[in-house]
């Protein structure tokens, strides 16, 4: 009788341990807990925002839907935990918004999650080469800079950055630094609309002067060494704690900017708690060519909300595997 009790009990017991075995297998790491992702107004940045959110909700968290605020409030809200991560922290554009915000001591930044992108100065192929302009620093002669003066005060008008995504610092600074204050303006407001607006001119025949950056589907339009060049600088000069980095570039060109990458800029107690949101920010990748075959489609009109959840849908399906695989990795850092 004892004997048959005891292997009752032992085999309740074992039934037991494989159904919390199984119900533990089934929890996802994410359950209970709440992120929020920030991203700038750039409509662009949706698509990289979204696969993260995506892959965060496959890992059983509860996504809040993503707010746009800008940069400086991107990540002052995340050091202070109001929010849980930015997708798109340029780096090292970002530094010095980085580090005001507390840098290492209030985030946790491990990865690449877009890397190789590029940023700088353009003109017009056709007026490069009649001209002989390949040097931002030229347009310190009056004569080459009102080439491409678009509203008659005899300047050259550059299509610059919105204040606040950082880059408008270091245009501000080479204007400066380069002497082109008195024959350069930096034009600045809804890059969208200004970049329209010099795509436009460009298109009845003016010559145009602009700042963009990749991955963006400016240059899908204005293909640089087709319809555009890039201008170099006179030096290296950046503004803030990098005023003494060299940005020639490996191939010796130097356009005046560092090559970038997107990083993931999450809180530091977030990730902390949760190391499967944390081993995902760690290596998910994203390559920068289908950023900008995103952007161009948006640029297209394909630019909806519905349009973009699409997009998002179509990489992930395509990429299902690579997926997986991160998913993969990020519920083993959670055991």
């Amino acid at each position: 009788m004892i004997n048959s009790w005891k292997k009752a009990l032992t085999a309740s017991i074992v039934s037991t341990l494989a159904l919390s075995s199984n119900v533990w297998a089934e929890k996802l790491p994410g359950e209970g807990v709440t992120v929020q992702a920030l991203q700038s107004t750039v409509a662009e940045e949706t698509f990289q925002t979204s696969i993260v959110n995506r892959a965060l909700e496959e890992l059983g968290y509860d996504v809040k839907p993503t707010k746009e605020v800008d940069y400086n409030v991107a990540y002052t809200s995340i050091a202070k935990g109001d929010a849980t991560f930015l997708t798109v922290g340029w780096f090292p554009l970002h530094a010095d918004k980085y580090k005001m915000s507390g840098g290492d001591d209030k985030f946790y930044r491990q990865g690449q999650y877009v890397s190789g992108a590029a940023q700088g100065y353009l003109i017009d192929k056709k007026t490069a080469e009649k001209y002989g302009i390949t040097n931002i620093g030229q347009l310190k002669d009056p004569k080459l800079a009102k080439l491409f003066d678009a509203d008659g005060d005899g300047k050259a008008d550059l299509t610059g950055c919105n204040p606040g995504w950082g880059c408008e610092m270091v245009i501000e600074h080479q204007i400066g630094a380069y002497q082109l204050e008195d024959t350069v303006t930096h034009n600045q407001g809804n890059y969208a609309a200004i970049i329209a607006d010099t795509i436009s001119r460009y298109k009845n025949g003016e010559s145009i002067l602009y700042y963009t950056w990749t991955p963006y589907w400016v240059s899908g339009v204005l293909v640089p060494n087709k319809d555009v060049v890039w201008l170099e600088v006179p030096f290296s000069s950046l503004p803030g704690d990098r005023k003494n980095v060299d940005t020639t570039l490996s191939n010796g060109k130097n356009y005046g900017f560092e090559m970038n990458s997107m990083r993931i800029i999450a809180n530091k107690e977030f990730a902390a708690q949760n190391p499967a949101a944390a081993k995902l920010f760690e290596i998910i990748k994203l390559n920068i060519n289908d950023v900008s075959a995103q952007n161009m489609m948006m640029s297209k009109g394909k630019n909806s909300s519905a349009d973009i959840e699409s997009h998002v849908n179509g990489w992930i399906k395509a990429n299902r595997p690579l997926f997986n695989s991160w998913l993969a990795e990020a519920k083993k850092a959670a055991i």
